[in-house]
């Protein structure tokens, strides 16, 4: 879940506290990840990561596949080679593996990113819907159901949103 949206479930948390002290408060759930996830841009969003991903891991696979080859190679050689030989190709080979696990990390982040600018958007639009839905119906507070041990199933948000957010979706691409 992306810092943005835990700072704005603490907003409202912490600027509805008041309101949730009294007995009476209203409370509502959402799965803001399974929400997400849900909604149509969500699912091409995980599409396209996937790709992404797909591609680095092939990428990734393939070098490694050279370097444990590389390393069978050395082994191999290590009572032929001399000392200096031998440590020499170990020392190329650690660097080799060192810059893979460096491309490694970079592709990690780069698919963070990814996933944060894939996913800002969806986040934005759930929370307003949400902040409808809470209004209309009265709820002093909406929290991530990862943070509830336990909430009546009456009390989800996350179908009614993921349908109103799908339904807005395909109402812009008629217009």
């Amino acid at each position: 879940m992306s810092s943005r949206l835990l700072g704005a479930l603490l907003f409202l948390s912490v600027a509805l506290a008041p309101r949730i002290a009294r007995a009476d408060a209203s409370i509502a759930v959402i799965d803001m990840q399974g929400a997400v996830m849900q909604t149509e841009d969500g699912i091409r969003a995980q599409a396209t990561l996937k790709k992404l991903f797909d591609r680095h891991q092939l990428e990734l696979d393939a070098k490694q596949t050279q370097l444990s080859k590389a390393r069978g190679d050395i082994e191999k050689q290590s009572r032929i080679l001399s000392r200096e030989a031998l440590s020499r190709r170990m020392e190329a080979w650690q660097k080799e593996m060192v810059q893979l696990q460096t491309v490694f990390v970079d592709y990690e982040k780069e698919l963070q990113k990814k996933q944060t600018e894939l996913t800002a958007p969806i986040i934005q639009r759930i929370v307003a819907i949400v902040t409808r839905i809470a209004k209309d119906k009265g709820y002093d507070i909406v929290i991530d159901k990862q943070a509830a041990p336990y909430a009546r199933p009456d009390l989800d948000l996350t179908d009614r949103v993921i349908q109103e957010y799908n339904s807005k979706s395909s109402d812009e691409k008629k217009n």
